[in-house]
């Protein structure tokens, strides 16, 4: 298994992963487009010492950027979500 820190990359805090927060307890992070689904629960589990219920994953696609004549392409990257128990809660600034 891969170092929890090379697994998950970021945390993604947005309205609508508070609201996520509050609401079923789920949390979302950017992870390594190698990690499967096992290996985030494990990587979450050990780092912030909680205990995970779901894990769901998905390939977020980059986006298409211009800048004058110029023309780009974002990298494509790998979004998990994570439910956790119910009464576990992951503070970021604590394990991050």
């Amino acid at each position: 298994m891969k170092e929890s820190y090379k697994i998950l990359l970021r945390p993604i805090l947005t309205e609508k992963m508070d609201n996520l927060k509050d609401a079923v307890n789920q949390y979302a992070f950017e992870v390594d487009r190698g990690a499967n689904k096992i290996e985030i629960k494990q990587a979450v589990e050990q780092r912030f010492n909680v205990k995970v219920e779901k894990v769901r994953t998905m390939i977020v696609r980059g986006k298409y950027r211009r800048l004058g004549r110029f023309q780009g392409k974002r990298a494509n990257w790998k979004k998990a979500i994570v439910t956790l128990r119910q009464g576990d809660t992951i503070d970021y600034v604590a394990g991050v």
